[in-house]
């Protein structure tokens, strides 16, 4: 069959020579193929082999066209670079030897550097789009250049300006954020001075969010987004446009990321909530409270929030919070409530169930006797199904594994539970404090 194919190709490109020999090429629509008339047909037929080695394979057949069409006319057409950027692409992807990967990869490059040069021009794809698809290829092919990577896409990025591709913008910065993290090559000012020049650009395209959440994990997660040099890039502009929504949204999001308690995020935080109430805002705020030991002003906001939220998953956040911190403030009852609900909203969460557990626990104490004892029964079923449903990087589960041994060390004894006729397996039903009414099982310790 392949024999076929080449003896059917030789046909055509026959009778291509044999047309093309009829043909005059002394008329200016040929000019650009060379300066005599034999010229043109000799690279006009070079451009047809090229079309046609690259068609059935012959890679090496195609390169040795390509560069004597490069040499003799390459400002002919376009197609001479596009075939011969997926001519490199291939003898890339075929190479025998590292020495002979990269020659190919310098060839593949200036293929985009001529293609540029000679039709840089072009209305639709013209200078941008080939340094765009030229930064692309070398990440693809040099992965471990970090720097000459940086540089041609800030390059392709230059040339685009405000047409450029969302994604292009997204790989340069990504790969910055990466190099960041895992080189000495970049430094946290450089990170945050790409940061701060590349966000309008987002601003002016709506249309990409999707890329500019990306962008934002990406500086969120670099490590050069710390607090302090996130209050040194949003104070000035803050201070420039207190009311822009935008600008408090991506100020109190980064921030929140990095888990700051600055005074400054406090106030820019209390800011965007006023003008923009939400759940994850008043969750975020909740937390700074919390952690300052204001309990009032956490629960102010969680309540807040919960009274206006109408999406089910959000308001279980926030019950579930309004259990943690009611659970930190010792106001029990209030963490029963709001964790039952919490739970009931979304059964797979282990943080109510985290939460009950330990609200059994403390009425338990406070019941005294054996049906305080009896308590920790329910206070452990429920802190064993918190443990079986917190993921593993949670922060409460290790307190979770703790607290599951001291829930049994409070069992009643088999002399306790003999005295009170029952049997180890019977089923019980709690009669003290916020567990009452959950039933369980009897195991003495």
């Amino acid at each position: 069959m392949k024999n076929v194919k080449f003896l059917l190709s030789a046909a055509c490109m026959l009778f291509v020579v044999a047309a093309m020999a009829q043909q005059d090429f002394s008329g200016p629509q040929y000019a650009k193929w060379g300066d005599t008339p034999e010229e043109r047909e000799k690279n006009i037929l070079n451009s047809n082999f090229l079309k046609e080695s690259y068609e059935n394979r012959d890679y090496d057949a195609a390169a040795r066209y390509l560069r004597d069409l490069i040499a003799s006319c390459p400002g002919a057409s376009v197609a001479i670079y596009q075939r011969g950027a997926n001519v490199y692409k291939q003898k890339i992807n075929r190479a025998k030897s590292v020495a002979e990967k990269n020659a190919y990869i310098d060839s593949l490059m200036m293929i985009y550097d001529l293609r540029a040069e000679y039709f840089g021009d072009n209305a639709k794809q013209g200078r941008a789009f080939i340094l765009d698809q030229k930064a692309r290829e070398f990440l693809a092919f040099r992965p471990n250049d970090r720097a000459g990577i940086r540089k041609l896409f800030r390059e392709a990025i230059e040339a685009g300006g405000s047409n450029t591709d969302p994604e292009t913008v997204v790989a340069y910065f990504s790969n910055l954020c990466d190099d960041y993290r895992n080189t000495d090559e970049v430094m946290p000012d450089e990170v945050l001075a790409e940061y701060e020049r590349l966000t309008p650009f987002f601003e002016t395209h709506p249309e990409a969010k999707e890329f500019k959440d990306q962008f934002d994990a990406a500086f969120g997660l670099s490590g050069a987004a710390s607090c302090e040099n996130l209050e040194r890039l949003f104070s000035a502009r803050l201070a420039a446009a207190p009311d822009d929504e935008a600008l408090l949204e991506q100020a109190v999001s980064l921030m929140s990321r990095a888990k700051c308690t600055s005074d400054f995020f406090l106030a820019t935080a209390e800011k965007y909530y006023a003008v923009k109430p939400s759940a994850n805002t008043a969750l975020a705020l909740a937390q700074i409270f919390q952690d300052k030991l204001d309990y009032p002003k956490a629960m102010s906001y969680l309540n807040e929030a919960l009274a206006v939220e109408k999406d089910d998953v959000e308001r279980q956040k926030l019950l579930a919070r309004i259990g943690l911190v009611g659970l930190a403030a010792n106001n029990v009852s209030e963490a029963v409530v709001a964790a039952r609900q919490a739970r009931d909203l979304n059964p797979e969460d282990g943080v109510p169930y985290f939460v009950l557990a330990q609200c059994y626990g403390l009425s338990a104490a406070a019941c005294g006797g054996f049906a305080g004892q009896a308590t920790f029964w329910a206070a452990y079923d429920t802190m064993a199904k918190a443990i079986e449903l917190l993921p593993s990087d949670s922060e409460y589960l290790e307190h979770a594994k703790s607290a599951l041994s001291t829930f049994r060390n409070n069992f009643p004894s088999s002399e306790e539970c003999f005295f009170n006729e029952l049997q180890s397996g019977a089923r019980y039903t709690v009669t003290c404090g916020t567990a009452a009414g959950v039933t369980t099982t009897v195991r003495p310790r």
